[in-house]
């Protein structure tokens, strides 16, 4: 059993998001690593960007072309659907295309379908006019021609709406809690189908009001342990904590970012590094960003 006195009862400011699943196979688990975290890394929600994670690994029993495979995931919190398919092929050109056998299918259940996205126009194309589409594995695939033959993708992914930016905060004394307790944490989403934690174990709690509006958000200044002697009754970093990391969670629904969150805190409280845990918290902006209020007490 959890301590809940350790949870603190405030919320985690959500908001929607488009997001795409879809299904990297390759050859080897090397590549497929490189591909699906390559591909998913960079965070880029609050300046317009892409936003991605990795949400497991699976074997190739479970693979349109029976090779080991990585569902991975592409959120976008804007509604220029263009810029989306821009954004995307960035991640999937530079980062998927180009590693060697690789191929991407869709993922994202037809009954979370919103609408897709065509692959031709800025993946396919890749292949300067020589690209073709046939059916294989059961698919449509866009067969790109290159020097390490060939890349293939699926004609169009599909994307679907779900919750973004559900988080948790887990307040530490030591070094070793922040990162054995939250590796179970990231442990704990992935087992979770249908939810990513895009920034890892996240150092760098953020806020809306800032000095330098050209960088976007900038440090969240009361939760930074380094100036509690410096800012006084500003700061709320509570006595013995020395380290403030964040858990980011996107999932397709809210049953699912949810689901993610009760789990990860679980992992975290029930980790050898509990007694290292002082509080769970979570980042929220008093409810002015989100569409979404997720009460951490809520979910137990």
């Amino acid at each position: 059993m959890i301590d809940k006195s350790l949870i603190d009862d405030t919320f985690a400011e959500c908001f929607s998001g488009k997001y795409i699943r879809a299904l990297i196979t390759a050859e080897d688990e090397e590549t497929l690593k490189q591909a699906a975290y390559d591909s998913t890394s960079t965070p880029g929600a609050v300046i317009g960007r892409i936003e991605g994670g990795v949400e497991s690994f699976i074997d190739g029993n479970k693979t349109p072309d029976g090779r080991i495979g990585a569902i991975v995931q592409y959120w976008f919190g804007l509604d220029d659907m263009e810029k989306y398919e821009v954004e995307l092929s960035y991640r999937i050109r530079q980062d998927v295309l180009v590693k060697p056998f690789t191929r991407m299918f869709n993922y994202t259940n037809v009954s979370n379908k919103i609408d897709s996205i065509n692959m031709m126009k800025q993946v396919g194309h890749c292949g300067d006019g020589y690209e073709w589409i046939e059916n294989n594995y059961g698919r449509e695939m866009i067969n790109v021609p290159i020097a390490v033959p060939d890349f293939q993708i699926e004609n169009e992914l599909y994307y679907g709406e779900g919750i973004m930016g559900a988080n948790f905060w887990y307040m530490c004394k030591s070094k070793e809690a922040v990162l054995e307790a939250g590796k179970l944490a990231i442990d704990a989403i992935m087992e979770v189908e249908g939810a990513i934690a895009p920034f890892g174990i996240c150092s760098a709690a953020s806020k809306v009001e800032t000095n330098y509006p050209w960088i976007g958000p900038t440090t969240n200044h009361p939760y930074c342990p380094s100036l509690k002697k410096d800012i006084g009754n500003i700061s709320k970093v509570p006595d013995s904590v020395n380290y403030i990391p964040e858990i980011v969670i996107n999932g397709i629904d809210m049953d699912v970012a949810k689901l993610a969150m009760k789990k990860s805190i679980e992992a975290v409280l029930d980790s050898d590094y509990s007694d290292d845990i002082v509080k769970i918290s979570a980042g929220n902006f008093n409810g002015s960003l989100g569409e979404y209020n997720l009460n951490l007490l809520d979910i137990f």
